[in-house]
């Protein structure tokens, strides 16, 4: 067995390797840690006056300066640093439910994030290296 092997499943992290996000050099975490302080504070307040859907969280943090983040057609960043997207989608009862909320992605430098969320119970704002296939957010599980 792997160690750190979570259940002890026999190549846990090479499988996993997917959701581990990259590394981030020290001033890179300096910059992340800045602009996660300057998102926390309209997180709360949207938090606070009931706000999370994904339009208002954009239009708030658009409101501090940052760009939307936009790709061409042949995936490539086109510019902007900041994606605002609905909550993943979960199955529960039996079928798919996208929760209220809102995903924040702040791409600071290639090799840092800030991520955060808002939603009805909580909000949430962190920071770490981009994951390898799926940028600033967290991938889905694989199984």
């Amino acid at each position: 067995m792997e160690p750190g092997a979570g259940d002890g499943a026999p190549h846990y992290h090479e499988n996993n390797g997917y959701r581990r996000p990259g590394d981030m050099s020290p001033s890179s975490a300096t910059d992340t840690a800045r602009e996660a302080d300057r998102i926390r504070p309209v997180l709360k307040r949207l938090w606070e006056q009931k706000k999370w859907d994904p339009a208002t969280v954009r239009a708030a943090l658009l409101h501090l300066g940052y760009q939307e983040e936009r790709t061409g057609s042949n995936g490539k960043s086109n510019g902007g640093t900041l994606t605002v997207r609905a909550m993943n989608s979960r199955f529960t009862d039996g079928r798919e439910v996208t929760p209220e909320g809102a995903l924040v992605g702040l791409r600071v430098h290639g090799d840092a994030c800030v991520t955060a969320f808002v939603q009805k119970s909580n909000y949430e704002v962190t920071t770490n290296g981009p994951y390898p296939e799926t940028g600033c957010f967290e991938p889905p599980s694989g199984h």
